[in-house]
């Protein structure tokens, strides 16, 4: 008896009674259908209670309390129902063993392996073509543009006319600088001049004065010794008279006497003598003369004295003479090199260097004021590429690197040569620094301002370990590698090296060889069970 039966009987279906009428048969079929469907629900409740579980607990089925007999036909209709639930309670364990079998395999994944190769770390971006060396051209002088012989865009060629000037304005201007540079040097020598000859005024003022100092002096010391010699004279005359008066008034009583008469005469003598004495007259006449000397010398000190301050004033220290002196030679040096400027630009002005004209600001006719700026050109023989280069890259990048440049579709040979020590920022509002990259071979096919591909090889690495870039991860440990051990997911630190487009060097935690998990978008942990689906032989290569 199949399983199916046994659990009919079981249930007391009476397969050989059909003396209980057509009711009661329908009544039995129904329940035998319910018993069927009944038992192939718990088998499925067990399926689903084993798939949770993993031990397939069956439940115990229930004894029935009466058992009868079945007839034939539904016996046959009972087993060919039993026989389609055994069908479908096969394809429900089939079905939980898979799903038992999946749990107990994991997440499936793909590896790649460690491999040795050489790799190179290349930096690509792009910049703006410049010129490393421009010239503005100014106006030496104001004089009026003849002809402009260049527009903005224009390709020179050194040597090549970029403007002439007007021949008769450039004449004038040159003769002009001719007098200027002589009117000059002719005040020079008049102000050495004028200054010599106060100097010897001054110098004669100065000897005069002391001169003149010493014969007055001299002269009133003199005229004090005459003035003395008169009053000690006209003193000694006085004193003899008041004697001859004492005298007489002795012999005032012998009037006519001889002695009285003869001190009268004497007397009269003396009084004549004080009034006319020749050595007092002498000696006056003497101090008169000094005095008109003594006059004489002050009124030449007074020349002398306005002489000196004149000469003192007009005259110049040697601060002053300093000064005219460097002044002078200003002149002089402006002058010259406006005379040179013009005699350089008699043939026009030409361009220093093979290049590019880059701005025009005059016009033919116009005349610019001196110094104005006429036009610029930028130079073809010395470009460079203007990159910026983010803060990833600045460990790596460095001045005298090798760079391949792309313009227009042309490629050249260049080189790092200079890094900004200032970052600035980008459209985005990230901080980046300015590099330049220098072109080895630059030719008449280059275009000023344009943008050009740069790649700058950075790094190179020889036979090293690699793996793909996407398979390293970062933490806040560094640098790791999912691999699997036994079926369960374990992180492998690694120290990392140079990297190109898609691998990266491992300089330590992995050998040639090693398989690692391939994260492809995958979220994996470590201690994950997972199943690892077998390589392309081509990929263990």
């Amino acid at each position: 008896m199949s399983k199916a039966e046994k659990k009919m009987a079981d249930n007391g279906i009476n397969t050989g009674s059909s003396a209980a009428g057509g009711k009661k048969e329908t009544v039995m079929e129904k329940k035998e259908v319910q018993d069927v469907t009944t038992a192939e629900s718990s088998l499925t409740e067990m399926a689903q209670a084993g798939e949770e579980t993993g031990k397939g607990r069956k439940k115990k089925r229930k004894e029935p309390k009466n058992k009868k007999p079945m007839d034939k036909a539904r016996k046959k209709k009972i087993i060919r129902r039993s026989i389609l639930g055994g069908v479908a309670i096969v394809i429900v364990l089939f079905m939980v063993a898979n799903s038992m079998a999946a749990q107990n395999m994991g997440m499936m994944v793909s590896t790649v392996t460690a491999t040795v190769q050489d790799l190179e770390q290349n930096l690509s971006t792009s910049g703006t073509v410049k010129s490393e060396e421009a010239k503005t051209y100014f106006a030496p002088v104001a004089v009026k543009v003849g002809t402009v012989d260049a527009a903005a865009g224009d390709s020179v060629r050194k040597g090549q006319s970029l403007l002439q000037f007007d021949a008769d304005a450039l004449a004038e201007a040159k003769q002009l600088a001719q007098l200027k540079l002589q009117a000059n040097e002719g005040g020079y020598e008049s102000s050495i001049y004028k200054n010599n000859k106060y100097i010897a005024e001054l110098g004669e003022a100065n000897v005069n004065l002391g001169v003149l100092e010493q014969q007055i002096s001299d002269s009133e010391n003199y005229v004090k010794e005459l003035e003395q010699k008169i009053n000690d004279k006209k003193a000694a005359l006085a004193h003899e008279g008041t004697l001859l008066q004492i005298s007489l008034l002795d012999w005032s009583d012998q009037p006519d006497s001889e002695e009285y008469l003869n001190l009268q005469k004497l007397i009269q003598y003396n009084s004549y003598e004080q009034q006319n004495n020749k050595e007092v007259a002498a000696w006056q006449r003497e101090i008169d003369t000094y005095q008109e000397m003594i006059a004489a010398y002050k009124e030449y000190r007074s020349e002398m004295k306005s002489q000196k301050s004149a000469s003192e004033g007009g005259s110049m220290d040697s601060g002053s003479r300093s000064q005219l002196e460097a002044n002078t030679e200003m002149e002089k040096m402006n002058n010259q090199d406006t005379l040179t400027a013009i005699e350089e630009v008699e043939s026009g002005m030409t361009a220093d260097f093979n290049g590019v004209v880059t701005e025009v600001e005059i016009v033919e006719g116009a005349t610019p004021q001196e110094g104005q700026k006429l036009m610029t050109v930028e130079s073809t023989e010395k470009v460079k590429v203007e990159i910026t280069v983010s803060k990833y890259d600045l460990d790596k990048i460095e001045v005298g690197q090798s760079a391949k440049i792309s313009i227009a579709g042309k490629e050249y040979e260049g080189k790092v040569t200079k890094i900004n020590r200032m970052a600035t920022t980008n459209a985005s509002g990230a901080a980046v620094v300015g590099a330049e990259v220098g072109i080895d071979n630059p030719d008449q096919s280059i275009f000023l301002g344009v943008e050009a591909k740069v790649e700058v090889h950075m790094a190179t690495a020889t036979g090293v370990v690699t793996v793909p870039m996407e398979v390293v991860n970062t933490d806040r440990e560094g640098d790791f590698v999912f691999v699997a051990e036994d079926g369960i997911v374990k992180k492998k630190r690694v120290t990392t090296g140079i990297s190109s487009d898609t691998d990266i060097e491992i300089q330590e935690g992995l050998t040639q060889g090693e398989a690692v998990i391939a994260t492809t978008g995958q979220e994996l942990e470590e201690g994950m069970p997972v199943t690892v689906i077998p390589q392309n032989p081509g990929m263990a290569e």
